[in-house]
């Protein structure tokens, strides 16, 4: 009998489902959409200031409906992964380096000499890169550009004896987080400042923003540091205990890589690893590269440093194929995501979305307008995941909402600033790309990420109570 009781429990186990079949249902609800909201457009001016085309308030105008049925929804997840090769193809040039790095054993050996040093202080190793990532991200809007790094930080969080959750989120939550709580990041509140007329900065704007980016590092690091805490203590505690994972090639124990010598090849190699970064950070913020530049820049650093290691042609070819095959599911995730945006802008709801909601804040109470926006943001980004393409949409519409309903323009881009870059940790439109880096399901990450996001969108709003309370 007490068999038969184990059997029936075990047929009525529920199994969360795939993450690409979770991502399809998504694009099921987004083609749904299609059919039920109007079909709408706004008239677009050429900014020659902004080199941009802003929307123009008030010109919303219906436009024939053009609904996505079966045929087109299959196609739409066909354009979707043509649309992300520009991403998919970083990637892959990213991971290929990384992997061939993991062959080299440096970043084990590395790893070993900062436990030999720190001890059990490793865990000091968190809010440093976390920080350090966060201030790229606020000041020169670094971004995208880390997604090649997080392969190699999985492998350190791992080997630490943390899981990939971890990893992941030393470079990603760090660079959104900064991103989110910019200071002078040009591609967000540069962008929005200019548009709504303001100055990018003011001494009372800078402080305001200087604190609110301490506050919202902190919050971050100090989140991540109790996850991680808590799973190095007992390691069931982790999000992804008992799920198989993809097997990460290279990886060792804790113990094994503190015994590990740290030879000089490998020390010249962890160099090029460090120059990478610098350089990635130069040339992004003074030159403006973007992935195609620094796709290039990843194959040239895995060449030189097969060459460093004594690998001949043959072996870094092979290393780049493996890399390839391991990264194959994170691609394919990538692209699926895509689909959604694909979908919505062939139906021509994009913009009838953000009419509804704009139009939602003017019928709230003064007292809560601020806190308002900040959630039409938060939505808005599900459909326009873009920060900069978010800018150009919603402020020409929230700068003179702001003055009609008697909040200062600042509030309004606050708003806009926050909204935009926290929500890319939770929508899917935005997380697929980094789950699938990782190699988790997005159901792991919604179970680590929604608590933080919750406790940041709490901040998020005192902080605008305080932005409008102060006279912003």
């Amino acid at each position: 009998m007490s068999e038969r009781v184990e059997v029936l429990k075990e047929k009525k186990k529920f199994t969360m489902p795939h993450a690409y079949v979770i991502l399809l249902m998504i694009i099921v609800l987004c083609t749904a959409l299609t059919w039920v909201m109007p079909a709408g457009t706004f008239e677009r001016v050429e900014d020659p200031t902004l080199g941009r085309e802003l929307v123009v308030p008030g010109s919303y105008q219906s436009v024939e409906a053009s609904p996505i049925g079966v045929w087109g929804f299959f196609m739409a997840i066909y354009t979707g992964m043509v649309n992300a090769g520009e991403i998919i193809f970083f990637v892959i040039f990213a991971s290929a380096y990384v992997f061939l790095l993991m062959k080299t054993g440096t970043l084990n050996a590395m790893v070993g000499a900062v436990l030999r040093s720190l001890g059990a202080r490793d865990y000091l190793l968190i809010p440093i890169f976390v920080f350090l990532f966060g201030i790229a991200g606020s000041t020169f809007g670094m971004y995208e550009e880390t997604y090649g790094l997080i392969p190699a930080f999985v492998v350190i969080a791992i080997t630490l004896g943390y899981d990939r959750l971890i990893g992941g989120g030393m470079v990603f939550i760090g660079v959104a987080t900064g991103f989110a709580a910019a200071t002078i990041n040009p591609f967000t509140i540069g962008i929005a400042s200019s548009i709504a007329g303001i100055p990018l900065m003011t001494p009372k704007m800078t402080i305001f923003r200087v604190v609110a980016f301490i506050l919202f590092m902190s919050l971050s690091s100090g989140y991540m540091m109790w996850y991680a805490a808590k799973i190095r203590k007992d390691p069931t505690k982790s999000i992804l205990y008992g799920e198989p994972q993809r097997e990460i090639k290279g990886t060792m124990t804790r113990e094994e890589v503190v015994g590990m010598p740290f030879t000089v090849r490998q020390k010249v190699t962890l160099a090029g690893f460090i120059l990478l970064i610098g350089l990635i950070a130069f040339t992004v913020s003074m030159y403006g590269f973007y992935l195609q530049e620094l796709a290039a820049m990843f194959l040239i650093a895995m060449i030189l440093t097969g060459i460093i290691n004594k690998m001949n042609s043959r072996q870094i070819a092979e290393s780049f194929v493996e890399s390839a095959e391991a990264s194959i599911y994170g691609l394919l995730l990538i692209g699926l995501s895509r689909s959604i945006e694909v979908i919505m802008s062939q139906a021509n709801i994009i913009d009838t979305a953000v009419l509804y909601l704009s139009n939602m804040i003017q019928a709230l109470p003064q007292s809560v307008t601020a806190v308002g926006m900040l959630v039409v943001q938060n939505l808005i980004n599900f459909f326009i995941p873009s920060g900069s393409g978010q800018a150009v949409v919603m402020m020409p519409i929230m700068a003179p909402l702001s003055d009609v309903v008697g909040l200062s323009r600042e509030i309004a881009v606050t708003a806009f600033q926050f909204g935009d870059g926290f929500s890319n940790m939770f929508w899917p439109t935005s997380v697929a790309v980094e789950c699938g880096i990782i190699g988790i399901g997005m159901n792991k990450w919604y179970r680590f990420i929604t608590p933080l996001f919750l406790m940041m969108f709490a901040l998020q709003a005192s902080l605008l109570v305080v932005g409008v309370a102060i006279g912003l």
